[in-house]
């Protein structure tokens, strides 16, 4: 399976097209971009604001637009501002990207812990996309949460290793300018995995200085990075390279290799621009997996051992994009077109002896594909709908995905031993969705949206013809929501809408199990989910952002592909509910503290079993000190609660609670150095725990039920210094 050569010739022909038309950011100045600070990035949250909001536009109104690249550099706010009369519920937000880089984090994926409620862990080796739980998901690695990069998705359907799959470690940190997260399906401009939330990485389009860092840690901890913007013609060119290595400290080091790479050309100015972007990530490691319990209770193993030592991977991403935005005056245009390949050849093995006690039960996922997709996203400004100065964002997107050779295989020491089931595949997915926001009076606003969904699995099955096919589905998910206020410096929400999340396209066409050939029923395409939400947002407290939400999700199916069987487990359908409720305190310029709290139950509806690895109590929060000169520091706690290993929740994990600290001093000439001290109690908590069964030789061939578990990595002590000019 080829990818297809037209779209190489219409990627290539995207600069004559930019001229004219154009991108997906949904059509609205963000706050970096806009005179107004005080706005939440309303490409992706809410409507536009009215006129008088926005920067004159320029082009149509005869101002001459700049004729070298102009970008504002100025960083919003974050977490702590302002956004009553902009924000379209209690749980929608955004993180500057100073933010981002004040918290100390051990693993890249660690950069959505500021999400409020989200959970970012690891059960293997370093490479790997990271384990996220969010509002009583265990997320695996994406599914029911969606993730981009400016205009790109970052989640992977009918992945390897899980529907949904998302990997960020091809993103450098200092490269984001802000990110903004929403909650719950209720926002029309959101589609797959998106039911629990969504969050989006903003890339600069110009760095506000050049940065060179270099970092040293604990068990061989290297970290390089350079990055700077400049002139080049009209426009500004942005490059970027980073190299990170990292042993671990597992007893089998993890080896952990990766490089990134980033380079950025960006045509006009804040209002009218249009970006070329390339990224791309290559990187390889070793992976001590989930261990069982009794190993290291006996003393077989140490704790922060390995049964198997030839697991880990390999994996790469590379992709091209072009990003634009046209303001006019009937409002703005933003548009995206990005093409891609990415690869992932995983060895894992979680029960060791059980399945196959002469060879192990190692097996080998594979994922190789090219996708391609583009949005289009148009405002419309102060439209006269019920004699109301209304505002209107309508929107078209499309993504699709050539996958080859998409594979699980049983191995031994790497090499493989049989083949369980290997396909190839093509998926698309074409959607419409609009949305309408009426301030009605001073203290009522709506935003009402609706959004439709279409898609095409095509299954060719290498292992077994039976399992080959295709098939379309689609769905319609109407969204709404109310805003009332604000009065006392106070406003409430209410939040609702229909969702969705795509299976795996093999589960789609599957006929017979690929391990014992018995019949098989299909899953649907498409699994409707459905939420709600009430909060409060307050202000009412100078320098104080409080935030409370009630919420409620309902699934149809917890229908996921098993990669790591090849078939499909059934779940039924599960309902959740919870609370959260967040705190940002800034009493000094340079002063922050912030509490997040989320308390969540779940359950299956026709068994009213529990929740496997659903987070019952969740809480973050932090202190962050410093100025633009001089010390800083920042000192951050993480907890959460035991949560159910099985369904009858007789059998629980431990709680969790780690303390990371980050501390340092800038001068005046730009120097950074800073100290960073993870787990700085040196927890023993682990990462992650299941519970199933496994076996070792001279064990039952039964196997034995146990907890098997990933440690949280004992203390590491980080060292950085960074010079930007």
């Amino acid at each position: 399976m080829r990818f297809p050569v037209f779209l190489l010739y219409f990627f290539a022909a995207l600069p004559t097209f930019a001229q004219e038309s154009l991108v997906l950011d949904d059509a609205v100045p963000s706050p970096a971009d806009s005179v107004e600070v005080d706005t939440l990035d309303v490409t992706v949250f809410t409507a536009a604001p009215p006129p008088a909001q926005r920067p004159a536009p320029t082009g149509a109104t005869g101002v001459s637009a700049p004729t070298v690249a102009t970008f504002d550099s100025e960083i919003a706010p974050g977490k702590p501002e302002n956004l009553l009369g902009v924000a379209p519920s209690a749980s929608a937000g955004r993180a500057s990207g100073i933010e981002l880089l004040d918290r100390p984090f051990l693993r890249r994926g660690e950069l959505l812990e500021v999400v409020p409620g989200l959970i970012v862990t690891q059960h293997s080796g370093g490479g790997k996309a990271n384990q996220y739980f969010l509002r009583g998901f265990n997320l695996d690695h994406g599914t029911d949460f969606a993730i981009f990069v400016d205009n790109m998705p970052v989640n992977n359907r009918t992945h390897g290793h899980g529907q949904g799959y998302a990997d960020i470690n091809f993103l450098i940190p200092e490269l984001v300018e802000e990110l903004e997260y929403v909650k719950g399906p209720y926002f029309a401009r959101f589609g797959d995995f998106s039911t629990a939330g969504a969050a989006r990485f903003r890339l600069y389009r110009e760095l506000p200085e050049a940065i060179a860092s270099f970092s040293i840690g604990s068990n061989n901890f290297y970290r390089g990075l350079l990055a700077d913007s400049a002139q080049a013609g009209n426009g500004v060119a942005t490059y970027a390279f980073e190299y990170n290595y990292y042993d671990g400290p597992w007893v089998m080091p993890d080896e952990l290799n990766r490089w990134n790479g980033f380079v950025r050309y960006v045509l006009g100015h804040d209002e009218d621009y249009t970006s070329f972007t390339v990224m791309g990530f290559d990187s390889s490691w070793n992976a001590t997996d989930q261990v069982p319990q009794r190993l290291i209770n006996n003393g077989t193993i140490d704790r922060l051992g390995f049964v198997d030592p030839t697991v880990g991977g390999e994996s790469y991403r590379y992709s091209a994009s072009m990003d634009f935005r046209r303001t006019r005056d009937s409002g703005v245009t933003v548009g995206s077109v990005y093409a891609g390949t990415y690869e992932l050849d995983l060895f894992s093995n979680f029960t060791l002896f059980l399945n196959d006690p002469v060879n192990g039960d190692q097996f080998n996922q594979f994922d190789n594909r090219w996708f391609a997709g583009a949005t289009l996203d148009h405002t419309f400004d102060s439209l006269n709908w019920f004699d109301r100065d209304s505002t209107l964002a309508v929107g078209v997107q499309t993504h699709h995905d050539w996958i080859q050779g998409i594979g699980l295989h049983q191995t031994r020491n790497r090499e493989r031993v049989s083949t369980v089931r290997e396909d190839d595949v093509y998926e698309a997915s074409f959607a419409a969705h609009g949305t309408l926001e009426v301030p009605w009076n001073d203290w009522i606003r709506t935003q009402t949206g609706i959004r439709g969904d279409l898609y095409h699995f095509d299954v060719d099955s290498r292992s077994n013809p039976l399992n080959s096919g295709q098939e379309w589905d689609g769905i319609v998910s109407p969204k709404a929501g109310i805003v009332f206020g604000p009065w006392n410096e106070t406003e409430f929400y209410l939040n609702g809408g229909f969702g969705f999340h795509s299976n795996d396209a093999r589960g789609v066409t599957i006929s017979v199990d690929p391990v014992t050939g018995a019949p098989l029923e299909q899953i649907p395409g498409l699994v409707r989910t459905r939420g709600s939400e009430f909060g409060v947002r307050s202000q009412i407290v100078p320098a104080l952002t409080s935030t409370a939400a009630l919420w409620y999700i309902h699934s149809d199916s917890e229908l996921v592909y098993v990669g790591d069987a090849g078939n499909i487990e059934a779940g039924g359908a599960s309902e959740r509910y919870g609370f959260e409720w967040s705190n940002y305190w800034r009493p000094e310029s340079w002063l922050i503290i912030d509490t997040e709290l989320a308390i969540t139950e779940g359950r299956f509806l026709d068994t009213g079993e529990e929740i496997e690895n659903a987070v019952p109590v969740s809480f973050s929060g932090g202190i962050t000190a410093g100025d633009e000169f001089g010390p800083f520091a920042s000192l951050r706690a993480r907890y959460f609660s035991p949560r159910p290993l099985n369904g009858d929740g007789s059998v629980k994990s431990q709680d969790s609670f780690q303390l990371n600290s980050r501390f340092g001093y800038r001068t005046r000439s730009n120097l950074e150095i800073a100290l960073e001290v993870i787990n700085l109690l040196d927890a023993e908590d682990n990462d992650i725990e299941y519970f199933y069964e496994s076996r070792l030789p001279g064990e039952p061939l039964a196997g034995i039920e146990d907890r098997h578990v990933h440690p949280y990595e004992p203390r590491q002590v980080r060292l950085s210094v960074t010079k930007r000019w």
